[in-house]
């Protein structure tokens, strides 16, 4: 049986803020330490190395969630404490595409159902690992919390890529609300 105790007194912390994300950027409680909880790369989530089943819980822990630095922590009013995130917070698992060419626009679903639109407020970001030139998608959620883009998703964004020029140089990109994205050189 997982011990849920300091997770639950976070919880109960927490003031009736409704749907969506907590006001956590106003919110400068003392730290009070790291529990162990971490959020692996594909986006579960585990409390005292087991995984957390219940989507609600994973939700509303999602909703107070931030990053200072490098450092990802759980806040409430009273109460800030250290977690793990193995590389992002968060899984874009589902893409919706609207329109065509510069005129379209790209909507992220993540695993904890958030949705953004890529476009200013939301970048798309790719990284690309030197050793094996594998690439890592992100898309900004909010705040400075990103979202990895599911491998399955990225695959979908490559078959709407096109070819723009920067700089002289040909790039492969995608288009969304108006703004190029380039994923690499050709």
């Amino acid at each position: 049986m997982v011990d849920t105790g300091k997770a639950n007194d976070l919880l109960a912390q927490l003031p009736k803020v409704g749907k969506g994300p907590a006001p956590v950027h106003l919110w400068n409680p003392d730290f009070c330490g790291d529990i162990d909880m971490r959020i692996a790369r594909d986006g579960t989530w585990y409390y005292l190395g087991t995984p957390i089943g219940r989507k609600p819980m994973v939700r509303l822990f999602s909703t107070i969630i931030r990053r200072d630095g490098d450092d990802y922590f759980l806040v409430t009013p009273v109460e800030k404490v250290g977690i793990q995130v193995d590389d992002a917070p968060f899984v874009a698992v589902l893409m919706d595409v609207q329109g065509s060419g510069e005129q379209q626009v790209l909507r992220f679903t993540s695993n904890v159902e958030d949705v953004v639109e890529a476009g200013p407020e939301h970048p798309l970001r790719f990284v690309i690992d030197p050793l094996t030139q594998e690439p890592s998608p992100y898309v900004h959620m909010r705040n400075n919390l990103e979202a990895l883009i599911h491998r399955s998703v990225f695959y979908q964004l490559v078959e709407l890529a096109v070819t723009r020029d920067i700089d002289g140089q040909p790039w492969l990109g995608v288009w969304s609300a108006g703004q190029f994205f380039p994923i690499g050189q050709q």
